[in-house]
């Protein structure tokens, strides 16, 4: 049997994952994140593998992208075997909305021919705001789906400009309330804080339109200027300021004492939810350790410590698939080190934490000196657990550098 899965893209459909990565499935959770690259415009800080109309020409569509999705399904069953029932989807982008319920119902029939679906499944579209409407979740719910996610990052016009965000600031309180009147017990809201401009009456805004929403589940997002985006290029030609660190800091800390007082509570450092069954049980897969197989161009897949991503054009994409071959670009199969490491990083970010046994003993002894200096909480330490502090959140990384160096 080959030691790595779908080793590029000329791997045939017939390529194996190692019995050792195997061992195990289902005993975890297992989810499928489905990938669409198609956006109507570029946000100016997205460097997501998106494209616009224009940008793929004929060279792809919506069509094209869901029958490679519905061929890669069809690899991934050869591949694992007899896979376990999915026990959560999230289908992310990109634009999913964009697709309207009749596409995304197609996703999701695609997801139970393949694998199939658990009783209690966490079924998860993101959306974008301006193409959603009362029709469209009503169209969801009949589909299956039992969670949305919108992209809101802000209330302030001025703050949406700089994002270039298209949608108009009100849209999405009130796409929320749609969704909750088509019976979407579980709603998300996106926001960005930290952009060049935005003051603090600006957050407050923002925070107050969230909770006039009434979601039960808030993701919050320091911004970052990456590499290769237009909002990159603009920080550079000094056109705008790059995010100040003690602004963001004072941000979260807004943030999380607003959606507290509210009854949101964080329990990932960017994440609040208004009870355990309002969390993101897809995202806590990934920062607990679970399996998923991610579809669509450029999604990334993990099986028992074995990873792999697929190439990202949805061109090179559906013609590889088209052509009898994998659509995968590379992969790679973690080492203890990197599983130890990537199990730190990813749960101490939770607010049940980390057992402390699995520190070893220089973690351990960092974590207490960590406690000592305020960043873990020491009664969760001395029932052997690292927790975060208020303080440790804003200082995650930092933290966990000292627990695994």
């Amino acid at each position: 049997m080959a030691t790595l899965p779908l080793a590029g893209p000329t791997a045939p459909l017939d390529a194996t994952l190692p019995e050792s990565a195997l061992r195990g499935l289902g005993s975890r959770p297992f989810g499928v994140y489905v990938h669409v690259p198609f956006c109507a415009t570029r946000c100016g800080y997205c460097d997501f593998n998106t494209y616009t109309a224009g940008e793929l020409g004929s060279g792809s569509s919506p069509e094209s992208w869901l029958d490679g999705v519905r061929r890669e399904f069809d690899l991934a069953t050869r591949v694992l075997g007899t896979p376990p029932p999915v026990d959560t989807v999230f289908v992310g982008g990109g634009t999913p909305s964009l697709l309207g319920a009749e596409g995304l119902a197609s996703i999701l029939d695609a997801v139970r021919a393949g694998f199939g679906l658990a009783p209690d499944a966490e079924v998860t579209t993101e959306s974008n705001p301006e193409s959603t409407s009362p029709e469209f979740f009503a169209g969801l719910r009949e589909a299956g789906y039992t969670r949305v996610s919108l992209g809101m990052q802000s209330a302030a016009p001025h703050v949406l400009r700089v994002l270039d965000r298209v949608h108009t600031p009100g849209r999405p309180v009130a796409a929320a309330r749609e969704a909750r009147a088509a019976g979407f017990e579980h709603v998300n809201l996106d926001v960005i804080y930290g952009t060049p401009g935005e003051r603090t009456r600006d957050l407050r805004a923002s925070l107050d339109a969230v909770l006039d929403a009434g979601v039960d589940h808030v993701s919050a997002y320091a911004l970052i200027v990456e590499e290769g985006t237009a909002l990159a290029r603009r920080v550079r030609r000094g056109e705008i300021p790059a995010p100040d660190d003690d602004v963001l800091a004072t941000g979260y800390e807004m943030i999380d004492a607003t959606l507290a007082g509210a009854g949101l509570h964080w329990y990932e450092v960017s994440n609040w939810a208004s009870s355990e069954a309002a969390r993101c049980r897809h995202n806590l897969g990934y920062w607990q350790g679970g399996d998923w197989w991610g579809a669509g161009p450029g999604a990334h897949s993990h099986v028992g410590g074995v990873r792999w991503w697929n190439v990202k054009h949805p061109a090179r994409y559906t013609g590889l698939l088209a052509e009898g071959e994998s659509p995968a670009g590379g992969n790679e199969v973690l080492t203890d080190t990197d599983r130890h490491l990537e199990r730190v990083m990813l749960e101490l970010r939770l607010s049940d934490g980390l057992a402390l046994d699995a520190l070893g003993s220089h973690g351990a002894i960092q974590a207490r000196a960590a406690a000592d200096e305020g960043l873990l909480e020491p009664a969760a330490l001395a029932e052997g657990r690292a927790v975060l502090t208020d303080r440790g959140r804003l200082l995650a990384d930092g933290v966990v550098h000292r627990l695994t160096g």
